[in-house]
């Protein structure tokens, strides 16, 4: 054998391999075509250009070693702070302060600024990336959200941490406290006789947008623009107190900062946060954390929050000068690059969520609200993906959360009672997400929810043999819905989402015959008919209905798949090489639940008889398909923003995958 054939052997041989390992591209089938098919809002797009002329400046220390921009071009020179007691640069503090020029005691407030050319007063944005290769500067990446917000009235600042980026740790508390510095830079612009930001910022209106760590760093600065001292050093004091109305999580770790041992809560601002399914560097859906925590304590002041999971979004395309590249120049190596959705798609869906979410919360555009909480109202607008959305108001009132104790037979309201009927899987358990990102496993999303199962089917018989539907009942104590004072214009809401498990057939009735076996025995004696019918309704899409019921025994039903998509999992896989992938992330999905509101009104439309003021149950009833399992969370009643009503998408949608 020739050294030639031995190279081409060799060659073939690694190729083949190589085959082996990278599987063919695994994507969920689209359903854009219906589910994006209408567009109902009555409204301008958010993400169109405003009629602001844009500016542009640079402010900072002036004496950036690396950066000329905050050397050369501040329009505003700034002073250095002092975050030694948040920043620990570890074995790498020689090598970084000789790169930088400066350490910890005495780090730079830059941040480069795009405002509109007008009188004002405009609201304040501050935006601040993540993590990332300190000499790949980060902050110029937000370019097209400056120049979009400045055209709409909006002073947006691109906030400049690359000095605290790179492979340090435990340093997402000076991320936000620096945050809170640069809103304090604007309250002295904005009092400073001739500074280019004189009297034109909007100081009661400001919103923190944060990407990765950044994402989380803005939970941290809205929590310490509450306190008067630092958690972990008190002889570290606090003076902000800002007028912060909301924050913005892109693709945020969690829990990366635990001041006192503790995760962060923040209180009464509203919140976005969204998430790419094929984020290759945070890849799990971590926001959805410090939405359950975020609490509304004050009814009297309208606030929201919302989470949105975009199927085949990355973790780096919000991010102008990340692109793709999740794990580096070298991702293509890595990941499995195939099915991202464009760049330019990607970015097209946060200008159109993050300027409608500032529109509503520093402005109270209330036309925006729906696409919170039905993304299809903006079909013609939004790029052709999957989405799943929540969405929470802080006039939610809630009858199940599943977290109080662990009686899965009371709900979080006194006297609401919980009944289960024909149910083959019943239990309250906390869900998983797809990985902790801290290590292989997989990891909590620190939210208890109830999983149901059912087969509707009959074991032992004819395959055409059902039993009744099998139910989930939520019962009001008396008085309830009187004191909540529900009307048609409240709302039922609830989180559901569908799992890939399918129950076996139901067990007979005793004396039908059947001797008692056990429904899996009886499954058993079917045969490939069994099978068969377990194969199908793995693929059949899960739908059920929803009933009201009142104290003189009147209901109403409706179909829940008229009010969004009901989709199982949407699959996952982010490595080019199968047996990493398999290795690393033990399922190939993550459950997300998505947030269904249905008018009150609608039950009325079934049976005008009904009393809304007196309703004595709501019914999970599963008529629709023979079996299925599904997990439920929240379940409560809202009141009903007129807006909502005036933008609603009705008719079916498609179920699971």
């Amino acid at each position: 054998m020739t050294r030639m054939t031995k190279t081409i052997r060799w060659t073939l041989a690694v190729i083949t391999g190589l085959a082996a390992c990278t599987p063919a591209l695994q994507l969920t089938p689209g359903d854009a075509d219906v589910v994006l098919a209408r567009h109902v809002l009555d409204a301008p797009d958010p993400g169109a250009r405003g009629p602001y002329a844009v500016r542009t400046l640079y402010y900072g220390s002036g004496t950036d070693r690396n950066r000329p921009e905050y050397r050369d071009s501040v329009s505003i020179t700034t002073p250095t702070v002092d975050v030694s007691k948040m920043v620990n640069l570890g074995p790498a503090a020689r090598e970084r302060n000789e790169y930088w020029g400066f350490t910890p005691k005495e780090m730079p407030l830059n941040a480069r600024v795009w405002y509109p050319d007008g009188p004002g007063p405009f609201p304040l944005v501050l935006v601040v990336h993540g993590n990332h290769d300190m000499r790949d500067f980060s902050d110029p990446g937000y370019d097209y959200l400056g120049e979009l917000l400045a055209s709409r009235g909006y002073i947006l600042a691109s906030v400049d941490e690359n000095f605290i980026n790179g492979g340090i740790r435990d340093e997402n508390d000076a991320r936000g406290w620096f945050l809170l510095r640069h809103v304090q830079l604007f309250e002295e612009f904005n009092e400073a006789e001739g500074n280019p930001f004189e009297g034109i910022v909007d100081l009661g209106n400001i919103v923190l947008i944060g990407h990765s760590r950044g994402g989380e760093a803005v939970a941290n600065a809205a929590a310490f623009n509450r306190l008067s001292h630092y958690p972990d050093d008190a002889t570290l004091t606090f003076d902000f107190g800002y007028d912060i109305q909301g924050i913005v999580s892109i693709a945020p770790v969690d829990g990366q900062y635990l001041p006192t041992g503790r995760k962060v809560v923040v209180e009464d601002v509203s919140y976005l946060t969204f998430h790419g399914s094929h984020d290759g560097d945070v890849t799990s859906f971590h926001g959805l954390r410090i939405y359950d925590r975020l609490q509304f304590t004050d009814r009297s002041d309208f606030n929201f929050k919302s989470a949105i999971y975009v199927y085949r979004a990355n973790h780096g395309q919000w991010n102008t000068v990340w692109g793709p590249n999740d794990n580096g120049p070298r991702s293509g190596r890595i990941l499995d690059l195939r099915g991202l959705m464009p760049q330019e798609d990607q970015r097209r869906f946060a200008e159109i969520y993050v300027s409608a979410f500032l529109d509503v919360v520093t402005k109270g555009d209330k036309r925006y609200l729906p696409i919170f909480r039905d993304h299809r109202v903006i079909g013609q607008w939004l790029p052709e993906t999957m989405y799943v959305t929540r969405f929470e108001t802080s006039d939610f009132r809630p009858l199940a959360t599943f977290e109080e104790d662990i009686d899965v037979t009371s709900g979080s309201t006194a006297g609401v009672v919980i009944r289960g009927d024909s149910l083959a899987a019943w239990k309250e358990q906390t869900l998983e997400l797809r990985s902790s990102n801290r290590n292989n496993t997989s990891a909590s999303q620190e939210n208890q929810a109830v999983v149901v199962g059912w087969n509707n089917r009959i074991a032992g018989v004819d395959t055409a043999s059902h039993g009744p539907p099998a139910r989930y009942s939520v019962e009001l104590p008396g008085g309830l819905s009187g004191a909540w004072r529900l009307w048609s214009g409240s709302t039922l809401d609830f989180l559901l989402g569908p799992t890939n498990s399918v129950p076996g057939p139901r067990k007979p009735a005793e004396g039908s015959g059947n001797d008692g076996m056990s429904d899996t025995r009886a499954a058993s004696n079917q045969g490939d008919s069994a099978a068969r019918n377990a194969d199908d309704d793995a693929k059949v899409p899960v739908d059920l209905s929803v009933e009201l019921t009142d104290r003189t025994g009147r209901s109403a039903r409706v179909t829940l798949s008229h009010y969004g998509a009901i989709r199982r999992p949407l699959e996952t896989y982010v490595l080019r090489r199968g047996d990493l992938e398999r290795q690393r992330f033990p399922s190939h999905w993550e459950l997300i639940m998505q947030t269904y509101s249905i008018p009150l009104v609608d039950f009325l439309s079934d049976n005008r008889s009904l009393n809304l003021h007196d309703i004595a149950s709501i019914s999970f009833v599963f008529d629709r398909v023979h079996a299925g399992e599904v997990a439920i969370d929240g379940i409560g009643f809202s009141d009903l923003d007129p807006a909502f009503l005036s933008a609603r998408v009705d008719g079916a949608t498609p179920g699971g995958s």
